[in-house]
């Protein structure tokens, strides 16, 4: 175990990202946990942090976290141990409090405990996703250092790479598919198939490329209601982490 972590996550210098993601993770769930002990009203749990009557909500910690830990990484010390550790996890801890209050931050609204705070989980979600694929070696848009025979790439394949499966990930966004699209820009698989398949109903490409009453979107309505099993799924674990919605 020991020289698999050396190889996989030592050499590679991948130690900073996976303390990163742990503490992303971490955090969410502590944060997420500690917001529901205040919801329900548990006597011995810590209260709402509040200054003259303001409510302080953790994005705005997150963001005073995300700031130093950002210039720490970008100064000469934060690529050396152990302080490129240090300044990431303090990184991780602070995006994970940022992005659960996306949807605050979006709307400029408390819509915390809405069905529109839902779109926070998202976020978490998707960020979670990303560094995961980072620390397993995903490329950003599939671009590596060298091509399959092992020579150097040159500026205009890399250019030529970007462009491919950046468009990819563009046309699953466009067809609705906000979390192949996003997560293609790391694994461009992700992207071809979002991009290849029937869009979502709703979404840009379906209401200019599917006119209302064509074969194709009907096909699009049909696949939607026979994938409503994912989004109750979907529903249930957002349930049992975030808590549920005070909306329906």
């Amino acid at each position: 175990m020991a020289g698999w972590y050396a190889r996989e996550i030592l050499d590679p210098g991948k130690q900073p990202l996976l303390v990163m993601l742990v503490a992303f993770i971490v955090t969410f769930l502590f944060i997420r946990l500690s917001v529901r002990m205040i919801r329900a009203g548990v006597s011995w749990w810590p209260k709402n942090v509040e200054s003259g009557g303001l409510h302080i909500h953790h994005v705005v910690f997150g963001t005073v976290f995300a700031v130093i830990a950002g210039i720490g990484l970008a100064s000469a010390t934060g690529g050396h141990r152990p302080w490129a550790e240090i300044f990431a996890g303090l990184f991780g801890v602070g995006i994970a409090l940022i992005l659960d209050e996306f949807a605050l931050i979006l709307r400029l609204e408390d819509v915390y405990w809405s069905q529109a705070g839902r779109l926070s989980v998202d976020a978490v979600v998707l960020g979670a996703a990303a560094m995961g694929l980072l620390v397993l070696g995903a490329a950003p848009f599939g671009v590596t250092d060298s091509s399959s025979d092992g020579e150097p790439v040159s500026g205009w394949e890399y250019l030529v790479v970007v462009l491919v499966n950046g468009g990819f990930a563009l046309v699953a966004l466009a067809k609705g598919k906000v979390f192949t699209g996003l997560l293609g820009m790391l694994v461009p698989v992700f992207a071809l198939v979002g991009a290849l398949r029937l869009a979502r109903p709703g979404s840009p490409w379906a209401h200019r490329r599917y006119p209302a009453g064509s074969t194709k979107a009907r096909r699009a309505q049909l696949r939607e209601e026979r994938r409503g099993w994912v989004q109750r799924l979907r529903v249930r674990v957002y349930d049992a982490i975030a808590g549920r919605p005070s909306e329906p």
